[in-house]
């Protein structure tokens, strides 16, 4: 593992700790849509184990979010790399299913279509 993989999951790892321990949502509305970039960018390009944290941070993200268009927002443009990370048979098991977890969180919480 690179370095900058280890420093990308201790990136995702602090953002989980300080999403599931404080209430952030007007601190994340100016930023979601960087913090949206780097997320799809960990579940492009990364394996295993920073796949499953960018989906468990996703889900933590629509959780603060909420159900407004911002975080409709955020689902939306990420919910097709979810598919496809969820759908390859070659990612680890923990990546799919943290990304099959912030599927449906995400389209409990913030999907505006009702499908």
């Amino acid at each position: 593992v690179s370095r900058s993989a280890k420093a990308q999951q201790a990136a995702l790892q602090s953002l989980r700790l300080a999403l599931s321990s404080k209430t952030l949502s007007e601190f994340l509305l100016e930023r979601r849509l960087t913090l949206s970039d780097s997320l799809e960018k960990c579940l492009k390009k990364g394996k295993g184990e920073e796949q499953a944290l960018a989906g468990t941070v996703l889900t933590l993200l629509c959780l603060q979010m909420g159900s407004g268009p911002e975080g409709e927002e955020v689902f939306r443009s990420l919910k097709p790399l979810l598919v496809s990370v969820l759908t390859d048979s070659t990612a680890s098991p923990s990546a799919r299913q943290s990304c099959a977890t912030a599927l449906g969180m995400c389209c409990y919480i913030a999907a505006a279509d009702l499908e």
